[in-house]
């Protein structure tokens, strides 16, 4: 497989909008997250599975650029692909595009994968080695 987009619709719902009439800026980063699961799960791996191990992925950095309004009543939808895998931190690039396939932002998601620890928190651990399998699958369709 080469690079990969995954693309999921998001449901764009009244109470989502702020007194200008558009979607919330804040909402948005809900909806990357949307889209970093769908790309997990349409490359069978399951975000789940990696917390029930003891791992978890936590958000490092987010950067969003608004370009065009989504209003209600439009279609939207995330594309997301992954854009660096350093073997620490994976960089997952994003778009969200309304109906007329207008870019309305984009971006960069930046994770972190870690160990659980039992007093809370988290210990980065180097995920090419943690999850070989994954981390080659994140190579294989990275966009370049």
């Amino acid at each position: 497989m080469s690079h990969y987009i995954a693309e999921t619709e998001i449901q764009l719902l009244y109470a989502d909008t702020d007194m200008m009439g558009v979607m919330y800026h804040g909402n948005y980063v809900k909806w990357l997250e949307l889209g970093r699961i769908q790309l997990i799960e349409d490359i069978g791996f399951s975000y789940v599975e990696m917390e029930k191990s003891g791992f978890v992925a936590p958000i490092h950095n987010v950067n969003i650029t608004y370009k065009t309004p989504i209003q209600y009543g439009d279609r939207a939808f995330v594309r997301t692909w992954v854009s660096k895998n350093t073997g620490i931190r994976v960089e997952y690039g994003f778009e969200i595009v309304n109906q007329n396939r207008d870019v309305c932002s984009e971006g960069t998601v930046t994770c972190i994968v870690g160990k659980k620890l039992p007093e809370g928190g988290f210990k980065p651990v180097n995920f090419k080695k943690t999850f070989p399998e994954w981390f080659k699958k994140y190579e294989e369709i990275k966009v370049k």
